[in-house]
C-alpha cells in the first residue's frame, strides 16, 4: 500500500531561505503572505492531500469512473474528499478577492497543486483546469459574465473546462468544425463534437462551466477565424439559480492508460446555449491565457508524481532484504543486506532526488515570475517577469514530465517485480505519469515553441537575459571556495548552451529542419543548466545556512550532497546534447518515409 508524506520543509527551505517570499510583500498577493501564514498553509495542505487525497488513490485508480444514463460517476469518496476541498476554501487560495478569492500568491498554489496530484492525480483533475478557467474569465469576459461565473468558480462550487481538440484535430486547431451559430439574443448555439476533455462531466458538483473553441459562420479558415464560448451544463437562470439542462452531454469515457479516476470524455455540442468570450476571432488568444497556466501545472504534476514515486522507493529499498554490500556485510547478523546499500539503487534514487528538489525549485521561481506579472506596480519588473516565464514555461512543462516519467520508471526499477504489481502502487505512479508529456501541447511542440518563437522573441533580448541571469551567479560567487566547485561546472555548461543556441541561429534558419530535429536536445539542454543555476542557489544558501548555524543541519547537508550528485553525474550531460544539437537534421531526415 502506497503512502505520501508532504515535502512541507524543503517548501519552507525554498520560500523562507532560497526565495524569501518576504521581500515581495509590497505586491498585494503577498501582503498577508507571512511565515506564519505560510506555514500554517503548508501544513494544513499536508493534511487535507495525507488523510484525506491520498487514502483513495489507488481504490479510485482501480474502480474508475462510470457512465450511466449519460451521467459521469467518479469512484467511491470522490465526491465527499472534494466537498472537504471546497469547504476548506482551497480552490479560492489564489482567486481574486473581489469574487471570494483569498488573494495568496501563486506560490502557494503551485505547492498545493504538487501535495494534490502527488496524493491523488486523478481526484486533483476535476479542479485543476478551474484556476485558469477562472483567469480566462476575469481577463477576457464582460464584468456581467465575471459576476455571474466567477464566485462560484473561484470558490470550486463550478469547475471549469477546456475544450479544444476534436476527433481530427489536436495541435493544428486551424482545422476544428465545431461552429457558433448567433441567436437573436446575443447568445450562440453550439454545434460539434470535443474529445480528451479532463473532468468534462462528473458528480463533483451541481454545475460545470466549458470553455469551448467554435467557428461562427463567416469567420476566417484557420485559427484566425476561432472564437471562444462560455457554456455552462446547466442554464443558468437571471437569478443565478440553475435551469434546464443545455445541450451539452458526455457521449462516451476514453479507456486510458491511467488517470482512470478522472473522466477524460468525449463532449457532444448539440446546439449548446454558450456566450462569447472575448472578441470574436480572437478565441486563440484567450484561450492561451488558460493554456499557459495549465503548461505550468502540468509541469507540476511531473515534479508530483516523481516525488511520491521516490518516497515510496526509499522506504521499500531500506526495507527489502537482498544480495550483500559490495563492500561487504552491513548487518551481518541477518541473511541479506537491504537493497539501498547497494549503488545502483543509490544511483536511481539519487537521481529522483536531485530531479525533485530542482524541479521545485524551479516550478516555485515561475510560480513567483507569474506573481510578479500580476501584482507589481513596477512596469519594468512585470516585463521582465512576464519574459522569463514566457521563455521557461515550454523547459518546464516539456522536461519535468519527461523527467516525471523516467523518475517513476526509475522507482519501480528499484521495487524489481514487486514495482510491476498492482498492490504495491508503483505501477499506478507511471501509468499515470505518462500523459503529463501528452496533454496540454505535446513536448516536441513545447521544444519548436522554445526554439522557434521564444528564442527569436524581442530579437533575442529575453534569451540574452537569461544568460545574464545564470552568468551574473557565476560571477558573483566565482571567488567563493566554497562555490567553486558549482560555479565552474556551470560555466562550462552555460557555454555549451550559448554555442549551441548560436548554432540554431547560424543554420536553423536556413534548414528549418535543424530547429525541428534538434529543439528536444536543446530544450533538455536548457532545462539543465536552469536546474543547475537552481542547485547551486540552494547550495549557496545551504552552506551560508550552515556557517551561520541555522536551520536542520541534517537537512541542509543532505542538501548540499544531493547537489553535489546534480553536478557531477547529472550536469555532465549538458556535454552530449550540444553535440547532438549541432549534429543537426540530414541524419534524422536521411531515410525516405516509407522505409520505417
Amino acid at each position: 500500500m502506497p503512502t505520501y508524506n508532504a515535502p512541507i520543509k524543503d517548501y519552507q527551505f525554498l520560500m523562507h531561505s532560497v526565495f524569501n517570499l518576504q521581500q515581495y510583500n509590497h505586491m498585494e498577493a503577498y501582503k498577508e503572505a507571512t511565515p506564519d501564514l505560510v506555514d500554517a498553509v503548508l501544513e494544513e495542505a499536508a493534511k487535507l492531500t495525507e488523510n484525506i487525497f491520498q487514502p483513495i488513490n489507488q481504490s479510485g485508480g482501480e474502480e474508475g469512473c462510470h457512465l450511466e444514463n449519460g451521467e459521469v460517476k467518479t469512484p467511491k469518496g470522490f465526491k465527499q474528499a472534494y466537498d472537504q476541498f471546497v469547504e476548506g476554501g482551497w480552490q479560492s487560495l489564489t482567486g481574486d478577492p473581489q469574487y471570494g478569492g483569498q488573494g495568496l500568491p501563486m506560490s502557494l498554489g503551485i505547492a498545493l497543486n504538487e501535495m494534490m496530484v502527488s496524493s491523488n492525480w486523478g481526484l486533483a483533475m476535476y479542479p485543476g483546469l478551474t484556476k485558469g478557467a477562472s483567469e480566462t474569465v476575469r481577463t477576457w469576459g464582460s464584468d456581467e459574465q465575471k459576476d455571474q461565473y466567477l464566485p462560484k468558480m473561484i470558490s470550486g462550487e463550478w469547475p471549469g473546462t477546456m475544450n479544444l481538440t476534436e476527433p481530427h484535430c489536436g495541435t493544428d486547431l486551424g482545422l476544428l468544425r465545431t461552429k457558433a451559430d448567433p441567436n437573436d439574443d446575443g447568445s450562440y448555439s453550439i454545434t460539434g463534437t470535443k474529445i480528451f476533455i479532463s473532468a468534462g462531466d462528473h458528480d463533483l458538483t451541481e454545475n460545470i462551466i466549458h470553455l469551448v473553441l467554435a467557428r461562427i459562420a463567416g469567420a476566417p479558415e484557420g485559427t484566425d477565424g476561432i472564437s471562444l464560448f462560455i457554456v455552462s451544463k446547466f442554464n443558468i437562470n437571471d437569478d443565478g439559480s440553475l435551469g434546464e439542462r443545455n445541450g451539452v452531454s458526455c457521449g462516451s469515457l476514453e479507456e486510458k492508460m491511467g488517470i482512470h479516476s478522472n473522466a477524460t470524455c468525449l463532449l457532444n455540442y448539440d446546439g449548446a446555449i454558450g456566450y462569447l468570450l472575448g472578441p470574436k476571432n480572437k478565441g486563440m488568444r484567450a484561450m492561451f491565457t488558460m493554456m499557459n497556466e495549465a503548461r505550468l501545472g502540468v509541469a507540476v504534476q511531473g515534479l508530483a508524481i516523481a516525488e511520491v514515486a521516490q518516497q515510496n522507493a526509499a522506504d521499500y529499498t531500506r526495507e527489502r532484504i537482498q544480495g550483500r554490500a559490495l563492500t561487504g556485510a552491513k548487518f551481518p547478523d541477518d541473511d541479506a543486506d537491504p537493497i539501498i546499500v547497494h549503488p545502483d539503487v543509490r544511483r536511481m534514487l539519487m537521481s529522483n532526488r536531485a530531479f525533485t528538489e530542482g524541479a521545485r525549485a524551479m516550478a516555485l521561481w515561475a510560480a513567483i515570475q507569474s506573481d510578479i506579472t500580476n501584482n507589481s506596480e513596477d512596469e519594468e519588473a512585470r516585463e521582465k517577469a512576464d519574459d522569463m516565464l514566457a521563455l521557461l514555461t515550454p523547459v518546464l512543462k516539456s522536461y519535468m514530465t519527461d523527467q516525471g516519467v523516467d523518475a517513476a520508471s526509475r522507482a519501480m526499477q528499484c521495487l524489481g517485480g514487486h514495482g510491476y504489481i498492482n498492490e504495491w502502487g508503483m505501477e499506478q505512479f507511471l501509468r499515470d505519469a505518462r500523459i503529463a508529456p501528452i496533454y496540454e501541447g505535446t513536448n516536441g511542440i513545447q521544444a519548436m515553441d522554445l526554439v522557434g518563437r521564444k528564442l527569436p522573441r524581442k530579437n533575442g533580448e529575453v534569451i540574452k537575459a537569461y544568460f545574464n541571469m545564470v552568468q551574473s551567479f557565476i560571477d558573483d560567487h566565482n571567488d567563493n571556495p566554497d562555490m567553486e566547485h558549482y560555479t565552474t561546472l556551470l560555466d562550462k555548461a552555460l557555454k555549451r548552451q550559448q554555442a549551441a543556441t548560436m548554432w540554431l541561429m547560424q543554420n536553423a534558419m536556413g534548414k528549418p529542419d535543424h530547429a525541428g530535429a534538434t529543439a528536444h536536445y536543446y530544450l533538455n539542454l536548457m532545462a539543465l543548466v536552469t536546474m543547475g543555476y537552481f542547485w547551486a542557489t540552494m547550495a549557496y544558501k545551504a552552506k551560508t545556512m550552515l556557517k551561520e548555524n541555522k536551520g536542520d543541519t541534517d537537512f541542509l547537508n543532505n542538501k548540499i550532497i544531493t547537489a553535489d550528485f546534480f553536478f557531477t553525474h547529472i550536469l555532465p550531460e549538458t556535454t552530449a546534447l550540444r553535440i547532438k544539437v549541432e549534429a543537426g537534421a540530414d541524419d534524422v531526415m536521411a531515410l525516405d518515409a516509407q522505409s520505417f
